[in-house]
């Protein structure tokens, strides 16, 4: 009898058993739908999509397939200024919005983009960037933390047509130019050649890219607009790189009338177009554009060099480059974290460099046999950031920017003197008429 309790026992105690794993698995599939299940984390990456960047994202998607995908949000330079660029993801991360992860940034706007960022030091150990150019690493700190990680790094550059110096027979001033030519050499070319017109040209629209081709003036004259650590515009030396500008164009007929509505893209097709022997660019620009098929010959005569200075003084040219940042109000930063190293590897800086011609960040390119074989004019690119000299990191320097360019726009357009120019300028930095952000 007691034996028959125990099998009794048993079997209820199975039965029991048996309707909840029924019940379990019943709930289970009523509320498949309901359960959350972990899928692919997609990342939204705003930059200027080019074919290396392509190559990039479809190479880290295939990576990381059912993992991590980046979807690119294209802000092509065709469209887009740098200064709308610039607004356009202002914009879009003030709102605090989770739409954007990733994005570029010109290397001058860090310290106005840090408020939205996430810093980046507990990611990325010291060991992470030992490869990188000090020159573009060190745009990605503010305030003694890192915000951000170099994409690629820029420099300026003075184009120059190979073939229209070799028709001419200017063998001597391409030898010049090879080592760093003087704006006297130059000058001394167009009065020797008075029907080659453009001599030079540059951009001169209301940007940022005004404004660099103005301070590599004013630092091939032995001037700065910092001094001391302080902002300076009104100088003596600024008022002379001020006026030297519109005497290119209403002095001298060097340069166009319609340099104050160029920027890069429109400045490199009217160079091409018009034959002009000179003109002002980034080393890396060039070669991501899609040049017109009547103009895309005279590409392959394209050489560069060291923008020009006065004769007295040293060459200089000015850091340009783009910069990875990923939002604050991302809800994915470990993710992004995977994409910003991949980004930083020797397999993506040679991407970058041998399909878009973007200058590496990585130390190691610039060593490797088989780039150097290739492209040996990478050598002197190097050489030349030994002249580099930074914007100047300040909290405000896109606003002071701003209001440089404009007034210095006024100019190139015969609106107000160079004095005039600055005295305003000044004047609007004083009282501190900033937008708001």
């Amino acid at each position: 009898m007691e034996s028959r309790r125990k099998i009794y026992g048993i079997f209820f105690t199975i039965f029991i058993l048996a309707i909840i794993l029924v019940l379990v698995i019943n709930l289970i599939f009523i509320n498949k739908d309901r359960v959350p299940s972990k899928g692919v984390t997609r990342l939204y990456f705003a930059d200027n999509m080019s074919e290396a960047h392509q190559i990039i994202i479809r190479k880290f998607n295939a990576r990381y397939t059912g993992e991590i995908e980046i979807i690119p949000i294209d802000l092509p330079f065709s469209k887009f200024t740098t200064n709308e660029r610039k607004e356009l993801l202002a914009r879009s991360l003030r709102s605090r919005g989770s739409r954007i992860d990733i994005f570029a940034v010109d290397q001058i706007w860090v310290p106005r983009f840090t408020k939205w960022c996430e810093p980046l030091s507990r990611y990325f150990m010291q060991t992470h960037l030992n490869h990188i150019l000090p020159q573009a690493l060190s745009t990605c700190y503010y305030n003694n933390m890192l915000v951000g990680l170099p994409l690629y790094i820029d420099i300026g550059v003075m184009y120059y047509r190979s073939d229209i110096l070799a028709q001419l027979h200017e063998t001597e001033l391409q030898q010049s130019i090879e080592t760093g030519v003087t704006w006297e050499e130059l000058f001394a070319f167009g009065d020797r050649h008075p029907d080659i017109r453009p001599l030079y040209v540059i951009q001169g629209d209301d940007y940022e890219g005004l404004v660099c081709n103005y301070i590599e003036i004013l630092k091939g004259m032995g001037g700065s607009i910092i001094d001391d650590g302080q902002l300076v515009i009104n100088t003596v030396q600024g008022r002379q790189a001020t006026k030297f500008l519109y005497d290119l164009i209403f002095r001298y007929n060097y340069m166009p009338v319609e340099t104050a509505g160029f920027n890069e893209r429109i400045s490199y097709f009217y160079a091409l177009d018009k034959d002009a022997p000179f003109f002002r660019g980034w080393s890396s620009f060039l070669k991501d554009m899609a040049i017109p098929n009547a103009d895309s010959v005279k590409v392959k005569y394209l050489c560069a060099a060291m923008p020009p200075y006065f004769k007295g003084y040293s060459p200089a040219t000015l850091f340009g480059g783009w910069n990875l940042m990923v939002s604050r109000y991302s809800k994915n930063k470990v993710a992004a974290m995977k994409f910003l190293e991949y980004t930083i590897s020797d397999e993506v800086q040679e991407i970058l460099f041998e399909t878009s011609g973007y200058l590496p960040i990585s130390e190691d390119i610039y060593k490797d046999p088989k780039i150097l074989q290739k492209y040996p004019y990478i050598i002197q690119l190097k050489a030349m950031m030994e002249h580099g000299t930074h914007r100047p990191m300040l909290s405000d320097y896109t606003k002071i920017s701003d209001i440089l360019s404009l007034y210095l726009n006024k100019v190139l357009k015969n609106e107000v003197s160079a004095e005039e120019a600055l005295e305003k300028t000044e004047e609007q930095i004083r009282k501190r008429q900033f937008l708001m952000d």
